[in-house]
């Protein structure tokens, strides 16, 4: 498994998880605040809505948090977040993208670039590195929702372009315009899927040795801190044995 799927992992063993859980709902009640306010309250005419709900439910969000975000939308105190993505380069030349929700551009540009430059990174250009990767939808199952071969079954028959199944479960890739319709097809064969977002795909990867994979780690780690930060994708690989090390650290 490589790029940030992989420093998700090592999180996770590490049960920085939990330690990030406040944080987490309150990133996944500003996207469905934003989801809500441009496209509608109903989750059933709202697909970004939908979307957005369902992975707040796969992070076990109380259903009270859910429904508080979607009236906050619509009232008069509102916050008025903007979409921005930012686009830089980490240790060893690895390829990052970051996407934001912020109602004060300066601060969080000023915030992202200081995060990139203090952890050996350098923030670049709108469409420095984006070419670098493709715009998809991905949907993932828990390994127990079915075995490979009825996985693969149920994504070609929703229309997904591919799955990959492994002892960590199953992850099923599709076009970014196909992702509402592919994600209720899933649903309907093989039950709510364990999250359903647009994502960036790397279309190469940059191995790391030890010390620039450390390194990538602490600006992964620190860009998600940030309060206004809601997405990072980077492009780096990190063989088994420097894996090894790391999670045993």
């Amino acid at each position: 498994m490589a790029g940030h799927s992989q420093f998700k992992n090592i999180m996770h063993r590490k049960n920085r998880q939990d330690a990030a859980r406040s944080k987490l709902f309150a990133k996944l009640s500003r996207e469905i605040m934003v989801a809500a306010k441009l496209g509608g309250p109903d989750p059933d005419s709202n697909p970004r809505l939908r979307l957005a709900i369902q992975n707040a439910r796969s992070h076990s969000m109380p259903k009270d948090n859910i429904q508080r975000a979607i009236n906050r939308s619509s009232g008069a105190d509102a916050d008025n977040y903007e979409e921005v993505r930012y686009e830089g380069y980490g240790p060893g030349g690895v390829a990052v993208i970051v996407e934001a929700l912020t109602d004060n551009r300066n601060r969080t540009a000023s915030s992202v670039r200081s995060i990139f430059t203090k952890h050996g990174g350098s923030l670049g250009e709108s469409g420095s590195v984006a070419f670098m990767f493709d715009r998809v939808g991905e949907i993932t199952y828990k390994p127990d929702v079915a075995d490979a071969d009825a996985v693969m079954e149920a994504a070609i028959e929703a229309g997904a372009e591919d799955v990959v199944s492994d002892d960590s479960g199953h992850v099923i890739i599709c076009a970014f315009e196909d992702l509402n319709a592919v994600s209720q097809a899933l649903t309907e064969a093989l039950g709510e899927p364990e999250s359903a977002k647009p994502t960036w795909k790397p279309k190469t990867t940059t191995e790391l040795d030890e010390d620039k994979a450390q390194t990538m780690m602490r600006l992964l780690q620190a860009l998600e801190d940030d309060d206004d930060v809601q997405n990072v994708y980077a492009n780096f690989e990190i063989p088994d044995e420097v894996m090894e090390k790391l999670t045993t650290t």
